[in-house]
């Protein structure tokens, strides 16, 4: 686990509300407080679905929906004159990232036991702090896995042009 502050807000929220980076990411929740609050479930609804609809459903993991699909939601929310007061988004790896992440560093964790890869992101007062975990559902005493993920969450966000500061 790692606590990020972002440097400049304004170019993290463009990279989060405009461009995709984060869209492939899955929501597990979102917070948002504007003039009213707002909190959004990202489990996906399999009873909102046809059986072909679900089926056709492009999501590879069906229980989270992407960033991406939920984004211009919560954009049209916060979008105005004033920022928000805050906002809280959950946001986790998806399993394909997850497998992509112990395979390349070889770690002795069966991606089948991994609860989630979470990315907390909490905007307020100005500023964007992001705090990554973990969740497996084995007890184990090797941190591999997480600070594989930590690495990974660094990496992504220089990739993107966000600079950050470990707090």
């Amino acid at each position: 686990m790692i606590s990020l502050r972002i440097k400049d807000t304004k170019v993290f929220m463009s990279q989060l509300l405009i461009k995709d980076t984060f869209d492939r990411m899955l929501l597990s929740e979102a917070t948002i407080k504007t003039a009213c609050s707002y909190t959004i479930n990202g489990q996906i609804n399999k009873e909102y679905y046809s059986d072909e609809e679900w089926d056709n459903l492009n999501n590879n993991e069906k229980s989270y929906s992407e960033w991406g699909n939920i984004k211009p939601f919560c954009f049209s929310l916060i979008k105005g004159n004033k920022v928000p007061a805050a906002m809280k988004l959950v946001m986790l790896a998806s399993y394909e990232l997850v497998t992509d992440i112990i395979a390349k560093n070889n770690i002795a964790v069966m991606p089948e036991n991994v609860n989630g890869l979470f990315i907390n992101m909490k905007y307020q007062e100005g500023h964007v702090d992001i705090i990554t975990g973990t969740s497996l559902n084995v007890f184990t005493l090797d941190k591999q896995l997480d600070t594989a993920f930590d690495q990974y969450i660094k990496t992504f966000l220089a990739n993107a042009g966000l600079d950050f500061e470990e707090l």
